[in-house]
C-alpha cells in the first residue's frame, strides 16, 4: 500500500495483471498469448506491466511504435517483442539489431526494411499484416500477391525472415457483428495464398481481446490480448470484468485537498453549472484534464467519498474537480477513488466512459504522466 499522501495516484496490481493473463491464456489454451504493452501499458507502465505478464506466462510482447519496443529492450526486456506502426524513415535497423518482429504492410517498408538488414548484417524478422477489412495498416487483398512475392524473394536472399501473417478485427467487440465472419474468411483465404507461395509463418494471429474472450475459432497459433490484460472489459456487451474472469489492475486515487461548507446558492465551478440547493459540504478533488481526467465527464464523473459513490458537482477543471457530500462528512486528507474495482464497490473505468461518452480504454490509457503510479504485487 502507498504510505505517502499524494495529492493523485494511480495504484496498479501486478498481481491481477499476472492473473489476468493466466485467465486469457486459458482462454485460448492451444495458442500462444501476446500481452500488448502499448502507450506505457494502457497507462499501467509499459516496463513493469511486460516483466508480469511474462511472468504469468505470455510469450509475446507488442507494441505499436518501435520506439515502444526498443525502450522495453533497453529495460532490459527479453523474449519476443513485435510492432507494427511503421512511418518511412523509422528505426529498421535498430529494430533488426534488437531481434524485434516488425510489420509490414506495404512495398515501400519491406523495402526498407531489407536494406535494414543489409545495414545490420542480420535477416530481419517480419510479419506480413493484411487488411481483411478494418481499414487502417495492413495490404490490401489486391496489393496481397505483390507484397507476398517480393517478401518470399526477401526471404530467399537471406534479409528478411517472414515469421508471421496477421490481421485486426474491426467489429470483435461487437457480437454477431457480420463483419467478423468476413473478415475471418478474408483472413484464411490471404494466409492459405501466403503459405500456398511459399511463406510458412511461426504464427497466425487475428484475435484481440475481445475475439481472444468469445471467439475461440479466431484463436490460431497466437491472440493479442491488450485492454484485457489490464482487467477492462472490451465492450460493456461482453460483460463486465468480473464476469469475464478478470480483475482491474489500475485504482486511480487522490487525497482530498480542501472540505468546506457553503450556503445554498452557491456556483460550484467554472461557468456555475452546478450551484448547491442547500448548505452542503464540498470536497475538493485534487485532480482534473491535465491528469487524464475527462472533463467531458464534468457534472457525472463517479468517485467514492466518505463510503458513498458522488459525482463530480460542476465543471471538472485543468487540476480540480468539486464533489457535493451533502450533509456528510469528510476532512482534507482522506481518500477520493475516482475509479477501481466493482467488486470493491468502487467506480470503474467503463463508468467514467460512460459519464464522458467515450470507451474506458480511454480512461485508462489517459492517465497522464503527472501522476505517479505505485505498483504492489511488484
Amino acid at each position: 500500500m502507498n504510505e505517502t499522501p499524494m495529492r493523485v495516484y494511480a495504484e496498479i496490481d501486478l498481481d491481477a495483471v499476472r492473473d489476468n493473463v493466466r485467465a486469457l491464456r486459458a482462454r485460448a489454451p492451444r495458442s500462444e498469448l501476446m500481452a500488448v504493452v502499448k502507450s506505457n501499458a494502457y497507462g499501467h507502465g509499459a516496463v513493469q506491466c511486460a516483466r508480469a505478464a511474462q511472468e504469468a506466462g505470455a510469450a509475446w510482447l507488442g507494441t505499436a511504435t518501435p520506439e515502444e519496443a526498443l525502450a522495453l529492450r533497453e529495460a532490459g526486456i527479453r523474449g519476443r517483442i513485435m510492432c507494427w506502426l511503421w512511418t518511412p524513415g523509422g528505426p529498421w535497423r535498430e529494430a533488426v539489431e534488437a531481434g524485434l518482429d516488425v510489420s509490414v504492410s506495404g512495398m515501400w517498408a519491406l523495402d526498407e526494411v531489407r536494406a535494414a538488414a543489409r545495414a545490420a548484417g542480420r535477416p530481419a524478422r517480419i510479419q506480413l499484416k493484411a487488411d481483411t477489412g478494418l481499414g487502417r495498416n495492413g495490404c490490401q487483398p489486391a496489393d496481397w500477391a505483390e507484397l507476398v512475392g517480393a517478401a518470399v524473394a526477401a526471404q530467399a536472399e537471406g534479409t528478411v525472415q517472414v515469421t508471421g501473417v496477421w490481421s485486426h478485427f474491426a467489429c470483435a467487440d461487437e457480437p454477431g457483428h457480420p463483419s467478423i465472419r468476413l473478415q475471418l474468411d478474408a483472413f484464411r483465404d490471404m494466409l492459405a495464398y501466403a503459405e500456398k507461395e511459399g511463406v510458412d509463418p511461426e504464427v497466425r494471429h487475428i484475435a484481440n481481446s475481445p475475439a481472444t474472450l468469445t471467439l475461440p475459432e479466431t484463436h490460431f497459433d497466437l491472440v493479442r490480448t491488450g485492454i484485457a490484460v489490464y482487467g477492462v472489459s472490451p465492450s460493456p456487451e461482453l460483460g463486465t470484468p468480473a464476469q469475464l474472469g478478470l480483475r482491474p489492475a489500475m485504482t486511480l486515487k487522490a487525497s482530498l485537498a480542501l472540505v468546506k461548507t457553503v450556503p445554498a446558492g452557491h456556483g460550484v465551478s467554472y461557468g456555475h453549472h452546478y450551484v448547491t440547493e442547500s448548505e452542503t459540504h464540498l470536497a475538493l478533488v485534487p485532480a482534473g484534464y491535465a491528469d487524464g481526467i475527462p472533463r467531458n465527464a464534468s457534472g457525472r464523473g463517479p468517485v467514492l467519498v466518505a463510503g458513498k459513490v458522488r459525482h463530480a458537482a460542476g465543471r471538472i477543471a485543468m487540476d480540480q474537480f468539486v464533489v457535493d457530500l451533502g450533509e456528510d462528512l469528510a476532512e482534507a486528507g482522506d481518500e477520493a477513488v475516482v475509479f477501481g474495482d466493482a467488486e470493491r464497490g468502487e467506480p470503474t473505468a467503463e463508468d467514467w466512459a460512460q459519464a464522458a461518452g467515450t470507451i474506458a480504454y480511454e480512461i485508462v490509457t489517459r492517465i497522464g504522466g503527472r501522476v505517479p503510479r505505485v505498483y504492489l504485487g511488484g
